[in-house]
């Protein structure tokens, strides 16, 4: 095994000490962020330049950072992954905290043994289990005795402990219930997606009826298959020895979603119907290893998205009852909340459109950023809460069960104008289960709640940042949670007492990081980096100040002998709020100095997302074509434009209805301040990104076309209707609704605008953004004959490129035409 060398990448763990903040519920929010830079991280102690051919090679040469850490069960050691050299494979390491190197490879035949990042404890402690490759295992903590439990070719899952000891898991539909003292087996329920069996019945037509009137052999088939029937219904009534009798939901539905009690009683449902997959949504793909042209599926695009509501059943499992839980005790499950847009949209149709009310489309809340469920029992399993969502977007809700009569109890409702965010969703019990907590973006910032089922909600974090990854005790004392109130991209552990309702920070660190706690609660893992350090794995005693010990050393030589820059960052002053506009700032040596500089400002993917940071980032690319960019004397900037993520509700809903207009507006305030502060010339400053970042582009070089020289857009977003359901129709309601807020939002709109040059670069194979998507903006410039674009395809590659060929060509294009036009 490798052993640590000294750490050749200069990192500032601790450069600002930060006292404990504490948080009451009355506490009144600070002031807005200072609009000074921050510069709080070294660069790279290396002198290499950073050349192009390094910078899009295969990422490999970073070192292959830790991924999938997780806690062994005795709390004495990490398990992490860390990919293969020259190989997307995988192996598994085991750096117990005593070691003083990486740890050991865990051999293949090993895997099992190692436990699972979804391990789950017995109440007592005493046990935890897990699925390895499907299959269930146990282990006996203090002995570290480990059994496995199933050996078959079905998928086990969702593995846990019932109230009564036993140890559930579910096959398929099927959750089963083993006793771990005497090795009984039991099937607890299982589910079917299929009609109730009834008794044979005679078919309902004229010669049916004769026949069985007429032919007596006919008369008693019928009787003995009745009979038959009959007496298996009384032989499952009545043993104590057979398996349940299987719960029949229907053979018109799908289940999308099914928990079991922790006392085995009950199961909660969420039932979807049976959805057929549209044969037009097809991608073709030039490049097969056949040589034909494979019409490959994709998702389907927003316009053609149907509502697709869950229906909630809650089934009694001792006496195979079904309750249908009815939405209409949800406070606004009826309200027509886009009223004012389809009015607008009526009116300039030359319509009127009249309000009225309908049962909405609900579903259950589908997180695409939490780990957990979105039905969660209580520990006793004498309570079960489930987070649902409207499916036009407007609401959220957290309600439980009342089981007296079988209905849903709101417990609280979260409107929002625009939409509900994907993100900020975690929710539980604590208090022996009498009490909840959650999160929630009501005051404008994700903060934690707490309500007893029969209380209000109260807030017991406040400010103008945001909470998330809350982690409660096993006491349910205390809430661990990740946050930025001391600046919003520098990420800190925060540890909340319940019954004080005061925060203690735990952490002091100046970058980005995610944590987990111990199983025995003595010690947190920080999975931490900073802007010039990829992640590592770190580990720290569960109290405030204490020291942070690193437990692996992955990054390269190459990397660490590289002359990084890290940049600053900075608040740019918006001209259209009172909140800054956060960025990155990279600039050369001496940049005042001599005539004015070139400048490219930088828009990151996704949309909702963080790029300006103090953590490593996930445009690490970019990042180096950055430092490339500085070192031919250019200024970059990387704007956190709004509707990016980590500065609040307002900030990630401005863009509703209107996307690309106020991201352009922040693209206008970044250009004015880079030629006010960093000796710019407005005419010579460029821009460029992906995805949304490359809708960026489209929207800047297509609505103000002397904002920028030159512009490279990158698998871009041309038209929204032609984009996902979920993701779209948070933003711009759905394409039948609200045309306007598509027509305001789409390039394709605005291609006459284009003036100066706009290099277009897009993966023929994109399953995210359809390279559609580029050909109809292209064939729209031609017929309104545009000569300042070009067009560079990529027939292999998705929408993340997989070939460091394809990033070599992709950026060696965008650097000519800064150069060229620049």
């Amino acid at each position: 095994m490798t052993q640590f060398s000294k750490p050749l990448l200069a990192v500032t763990l601790s450069a600002i000490l930060l006292a404990g903040v504490s948080f009451a519920t009355q506490a009144k929010e600070p002031q807005s962020y200072q609009l000074t830079p921050v510069q709080i991280q070294a660069a790279t102690n290396g002198t290499k330049p950073m050349t192009m051919e390094q910078a899009m090679a295969h990422p490999d040469w970073l070192g292959r950072q830790p991924e999938a850490a997780y806690w062994s069960a005795d709390s004495q050691s990490i398990f992490y992954s860390r990919k293969q050299q020259n190989s997307e494979l995988r192996d598994w390491f085991a750096r117990p905290l005593v070691a003083t190197d990486n740890g050991q490879q865990v051999a293949l035949h090993e895997l099992d043994n190692i436990g699972a990042e979804d391990q789950r404890f017995s109440n007592d402690g005493k046990f935890v289990a897990w699925t390895f490759e499907g299959q269930v295992f146990v282990k006996e903590v203090v002995s570290g005795k480990i059994s496995q439990l199933t050996r078959n070719r079905e998928q086990q899952s969702d593995v846990m402990f019932l109230t009564d000891g036993r140890l559930s898991w579910r096959q398929g539909w099927d959750f089963y219930g083993l006793n771990l003292q005497s090795g009984a087996l039991s099937l607890l329920v299982s589910l079917k997606t299929e009609a109730q069996p009834k008794a044979p019945s005679v078919p309902d037509s004229y010669l049916a009826k004769e026949q069985h009137k007429l032919i007596q052999f006919i008369a008693l088939e019928h009787k003995n298959a009745t009979d038959a029937f009959n007496q298996q219904q009384q032989l499952q009534q009545q043993s104590d020895v057979l398996a349940p009798a299987p719960v029949y939901l229907g053979k018109d539905v799908s289940i999308d979603s099914a928990s079991l009690s922790p006392k085995g009683d009950k199961v909660l449902l969420a039932l979807g119907g049976k959805h057929e997959r549209n044969s037009k949504d097809i991608m073709p793909n030039y490049i097969t290893a056949t040589g034909d042209i494979a019409a490959q599926p994709v998702r389907a695009r927003v316009h053609d998205q149907k509502p697709q509501p869950h229906k909630l059943l809650l089934v009694d499992v001792a006496n195979n009852q079904q309750f249908p839980l009815s939405y209409d005790t949800l406070p606004g499950f009826d309200e027509d909340v886009l009223a004012s847009v389809k009015a607008e949209n009526a009116k300039r149709q030359g319509k009127s459109y009249s309000s009225k009310k309908a049962a909405r489309d609900i579903s259950l809340l589908n997180d695409w950023s939490w780990d957990q469920s979105a039905i969660r029992w209580n520990e006793s399993g004498s309570q079960v809460a489930v987070m649902l969502k409207a499916w036009d977007n407007k609401d959220r809700w957290l309600a439980t069960v009342d089981f007296k009569s079988n209905k849903l109890v709101s417990q609280h409702r979260l409107h929002d104008d625009a939409w509900i965010n994907y993100d900020f969703n975690n929710f539980g019990w604590y208090n022996q289960g009498a009490n909840l907590y959650f999160l929630s973006e009501e005051s404008g910032y994700s903060h934690l709640y707490v309500k007893a089922l029969n209380g209000k909600a109260k807030k017991l974090t406040s400010g103008t940042f945001e909470v998330s990854q809350p982690k409660l005790n096993r006491a349910g004392t205390a809430i661990y949670y990740r946050a930025n109130p001391t600046h919003p991209g520098i990420y800190n552990v925060y540890k909340l007492d319940l019954a004080a309702e005061k925060a203690q920070q735990l952490t002091a660190l100046t970058g980005n990081l995610s944590f987990d706690l111990s199983p025995d609660e003595s010690q947190l893992l920080v999975r931490y980096s900073t802007s010039v350090m990829p992640e590592e794995l770190y580990v720290m005693a569960n109290q405030s100040g204490s020291a942070l010990k690193r437990l692996t050393y992955t990054v390269s030589e190459q990397l660490t002998a590289m002359a990084l820059q890290a940049p600053k960052v900075i608040a740019v002053p918006s001209s259209h709020g009172e909140q800054p506009v956060f960025a990155k700032l990279y600039l050369p040596k001496d940049y005042q100095q001599g005539e004015k500089r070139r400048a490219v400002i930088f828009n990151h993917g996704a949309g909702y997302l963080q790029n300006s940071d103090l953590g490593w980032s996930n445009y690490f690319r970019e990042f180096f074509f950055h430092q490339i960019l500085t070192q031919q004397g250019y200024v970059v900037l990387d704007m956190d434009y709004r509707a990016s993520k980590g500065y609040g509700r307002d900030w990630r809903t401005a863009i509703y209805r209107q996307m690309g207009t106020p991201e352009t507006q922040d693209l206008m305030d970044g250009v004015n301040w880079l030629v006010a502060n960093a000796n710019v010339d407005v005419a010579r400053v460029g821009t460029y990104g992906g995805s949304y970042g490359g809708f960026m582009t489209f929207m800047a070089m297509f609505t103000q076309p002397d904002l920028f020289k030159a512009g490279s857009a990158l698998r871009p977003v041309g038209d929204w209707a032609y984009y996902n359901q979920p993701y779209t129709s948070n933003i711009l309601n759905t394409p039948d609704v609200d045309p306007i807020a598509y027509e305001r939002s789409s390039p394709i709109y605005f291609t006459a605008g284009l003036k100066n040059q706009l290099l277009i670069n897009a993966p023929m194979v994109d399953d995210n953004v359809f390279f559609q998507d580029t050909v109809r903006v292209v064939q729209r410039l031609i017929e309104q004959e545009k000569n300042t674009f070009e067009t560079a395809i990529f027939p292999v590659e998705p929408h993340g490129f997989r070939q460091p060929s394809s990033w070599l060509d992709e950026y060696r294009r965008i650097y000519k035409l800064f150069e060229r036009e620049l």
